[in-house]
């Protein structure tokens, strides 16, 4: 089991958004989370990345669990959130969006020089628009460096919010197929 979600309550202020939530989910899978606005899709993801904590019920990763641990340690454990509405730093070069998506192992300079060339196998476009400005990009340019930026951490267990949000129908079909390429790499 890669991932067990126990009982989990999650609430904004006094606002219940999630009341005892359960899934579990296998390494290997690509698993789909279906709901319509404000079903708690987006809360759900946020509390398993740590960014909301749950009030009760169990988060476990891996056989330890999670739902005490800070985002920080949480991505190092292994597991990587791409947002939605990709949260991308505009006024920086697609190179340092990149970097800051392995800034928990930042010492491990070889391997993030290997996670680059790999990102930039699955996206060639973003080679070659290495030097410009994140904010410059495309709709679609900016989604494949939003999910870039989330694979450079080397997670084990990838969440992506919304990633086919406002892109024209040929680009989720290409997005989908990198996403099924990413999961072919060892990553869940």
């Amino acid at each position: 089991m890669l991932l067990k979600l126990e009982g989990v309550h999650t609430y904004y202020g006094n606002f219940p958004a999630l009341r005892g939530v359960s899934l579990s989910i296998e390494k290997g899978e690509i698993v789909t989370l279906l709901g319509s606005n404000g079903a708690g899709k987006t809360t759900l993801l946020k509390t398993i990345s740590g960014i909301l904590r749950s009030r009760s019920g169990m988060i476990v990763f891996e056989g330890k669990r999670i739902e005490h641990l800070h985002p920080n340690a949480i991505v190092r454990s292994g597991i990587s959130q791409c947002p939605e509405g990709r949260k991308l730093f505009p006024e920086m070069s697609v190179l340092k969006n990149l970097r800051l998506g392995a800034y928990v192992r930042r010492q491990d300079k070889k391997g993030i020089e290997k996670s680059l060339a790999e990102i930039f196998q699955l996206f060639p476009i973003l080679s070659e628009r290495s030097k410009q400005l994140a904010g410059t990009l495309s709709g679609g340019e900016q989604q494949m460096l939003a999910m870039g930026r989330a694979v450079m951490s080397n997670p084990t267990l990838l969440l992506l919010d919304e990633p086919s949000l406002g892109l024209a129908p040929l680009v989720v079909s290409a997005l989908f197929q990198t996403i099924q390429d990413i999961n072919q790499r060892q990553t869940t």
